[in-house]
């Protein structure tokens, strides 16, 4: 668990080779560029170079001719050599203009294709009408109406409306909902039958005007969708032909053009003048020797390679090295912040809290492992990074299911082998030992809040900010005055302290005194220089408040860590709640129950216990010692 070890480089070179010596840098996918007007002085004449790309009009031409016909482009493997000049342009509109033409073709039968389908869909509702629609459409003084009737309507039309002779419905077909059919009705009614029907809820339907019965116009259409398809399948011939003709050659200017795009996108980092340029980036030290035996075969080029200053204000970018355990957790890392350069890797720690805590919280061996098969069914079938992190709090609350004796609920299923084992029951019964529950989980969080504090003062040694190391509220001085509170509210709580609490006393004021004058303390260390308050009464009134602000910080922090024990105890309760929903355990009913009330158990305190441990990680942990303010490594990819 480590951040990656990098190397700056700066590579200098003649101003016509700037593309070739970019391609060099970039080549292998590891390297990351900076601006490098960073790393030289402006008085030297260089300027940053501000070009637009001759490329982008013709790899746009070229995804449009694939995106036309909905195909991928980037899936097309070629090793085919292409010469690229000017005339791929011509070449490119040339296929793109027989292509078009395709294109459209295609676009008119879907049109005609789908307007058949639509009609072939409406007649058949009126499927065995053996009057010619013509005829229907043709009537001088009778109007009709096509749509659909439901039952309700239809049965209501007959004993309404009976004896009206101006209403005739005719149902062709059915359906489960009512009748499709025609009702017809004089020209000067029309209005008044019109608002009957609606009345029914009545559906017109709007036929397109056809010669024939339905069966004919059907008959018709099917054959029409049949020529349509046939045109269709010849222009795909057509497409499939100019494609395995021109396809990889197009996919191969792709591919170079789109490298060169790339290699113009990262000009902009490079500094030039008329006779030199200047590119500046970072390599993982592991590679320097790859790197500099691929540049010794280009002379033309000068390269210097540092390692770098934590003195200095450039900070590297950082690559975290870590674990098949721990490396999933750098999701949550990540989401917070990249650790800076000359930080620590947390991604361990948080792999090693995090599974704990969400173990302990989670503890059922039954409910663990169905958490384990879903983060990894969700990390191998649904590509979820998440999952990969609830394989392992599965495993984790299988171990504390163990000690919890806990399998799916069941408290006692597991007694059998804690006999075998020689105890004389589980560890721990969690509503029999309440207390005890909730002071391991403070226990816990002394425990994780002073690590948190050691993190911080490694950090500022490593960082050479001993002043903060020795006398912040997170450092050495925080470090006494937490540990000997915690002593004293234990010694308050269990009647006797872990140590003496005259000790503690004398830590908690000479810590209290450091934390008061912590500013002059941290200058004078730090910065070499004593700081002279303005206003000695400001000085004291700031001071005062903020040492009471650090130690209501400890005291919500160790607090907060209460979460972990009520997680425990409330699974345990959830869980009595479903078996005493369930009953008999042996009937079909209780089965049914108890499935139920662990896959809701599952999935709701499984998300609390998942939100509960990052906020712990995140606010309680996390703001005593972690920035998170690294930039990544971001290599350049030209292919």
């Amino acid at each position: 668990m480590a951040i990656r070890k990098m190397k700056l480089v700066r590579v200098s070179g003649p101003s016509a080779k700037l593309n070739k010596l970019i391609r060099l840098c970039c080549s292998d996918g590891d390297f990351h560029p900076e601006n490098a007007d960073k790393y030289i002085s402006r008085s030297m004449g260089y300027s940053t170079v501000n070009e637009v790309s001759p490329y982008q009009k013709i790899l746009h031409s070229i995804r449009e001719l694939f995106e036309d016909f909905s195909f991928d482009i980037e899936s097309i493997k070629t090793t085919k050599k292409v010469f690229v000049d000017e005339s791929v342009q011509e070449y490119i509109d040339s296929i793109g203009e027989t292509l078009h033409e395709l294109n459209k073709e295609n676009k008119l039968l879907m049109e005609q294709y789908s307007e058949c389908e639509a009609a072939l869909e409406r007649y058949s509702h009126f499927k065995g009408l053996e009057v010619n629609l013509d005829e229907i459409f043709g009537c001088e003084f009778i109007t009709a109406r096509f749509g659909h009737l439901p039952k309700e309507g239809y049965h209501k039309l007959g004993k309404a409306y009976g004896d009206n002779p101006y209403i005739l419905f005719c149902p062709c077909s059915a359906d489960s909902e009512g009748y499709w059919g025609i009702y017809f009705a004089p020209d000067d009614k029309i209005d008044e039958i019109d608002r009957i029907f609606a009345s029914l809820h009545y559906e017109q339907l709007t036929v397109p005007g056809a010669a024939g019965t339905t069966d004919q116009i059907i008959k018709n259409l099917k054959e029409n969708l049949e020529i349509i398809s046939e045109e269709r399948h010849k222009i795909q011939l057509r497409l499939d032909k100019i494609m395995s003709a021109e396809g990889e050659k197009l996919a191969a200017i792709y591919s170079r053009l789109s490298e060169w795009e790339k290699i113009f996108e990262l000009r902009r980092f490079a500094v030039h003048h008329e006779e030199s340029c200047f590119f500046v980036g970072w390599i993982e030290a592991a590679h320097e020797k790859a790197f500099c035996e691929k540049m010794q075969k280009h002379p033309e080029f000068i390269v210097e390679i540092e390692t770098p200053d934590k003195r200095s204000d450039i900070s590297p970018p950082v690559k975290l090295k870590n674990t098949l355990f721990s490396r999933p957790y750098s999701y949550f890392v990540e989401m917070y912040g990249l650790p800076s350069y000359y930080d620590i890797d947390i991604t361990g720690f948080v792999a090693f809290t995090y599974t704990l805590l969400f173990g302990i919280m989670f503890g059922d061996m039954g409910q663990g492992v169905v958490l384990a098969l879903a983060g990894f069914i969700a990390w191998k079938k649904m590509k979820m990074e998440l999952g990969k992190i609830l394989i392992p709090c599965g495993l984790s609350s299988i171990v504390f299911g163990f000690v919890f004796g806990s399998v799916f609920g069941f408290e006692h299923a597991l007694d059998p082998v804690y006999k075998r084992l020689g105890m004389g029951e589980k560890p721990i019964e969690v509503m029999d030992s309440i207390n005890t529950v909730l002071l391991v989980a403070i226990g816990i969080g002394v425990a994780l809040v002073i690590t948190a504090m050691l993190i911080n003062l490694i950090t500022n040694i490593k960082k050479g900010r001993f002043g903060e190391a020795l006398f912040s509220h997170n450092g050495l001085a925080g470090i006494v005055v937490y540990v000997g509170g915690a002593n004293l509210a234990y010694g308050f709580m269990a009647g006797e302290p872990l140590f003496s609490s005259k000790l503690s006393t004398i830590m908690l004021v000479a810590g209290i005194l450091v934390l008061f004058n912590k500013e002059i303390l941290c200058s004078a260390v730090d910065e070499r220089k004593l700081h002279k308050p303005e206003s000695i009464t400001d000085y004291i009134m700031q001071n005062f408040f903020e040492c009471i602000e650090y130690i209501l910080s400890y005291f919500s922090n160790t607090v907060s860590f209460l979460r972990v024990g009520a997680f425990v105890i409330v699974h345990a309760s959830m869980m009595m709640v479903v078996f005493t929903l369930a009953g008999d355990t042996s009937s079909v009913k209780g089965i049914v129950v108890v499935i139920l009330g662990n896959i809701l158990v599952i999935a709701l305190e499984g998300l609390l216990t998942g939100i509960q441990g990052l906020r712990l990680e995140f606010y309680e942990m996390f703001s005593r010692f972690y920035e998170g303010e690294g930039k990544p490594f971001t290599a350049a990819k030209l292919k």
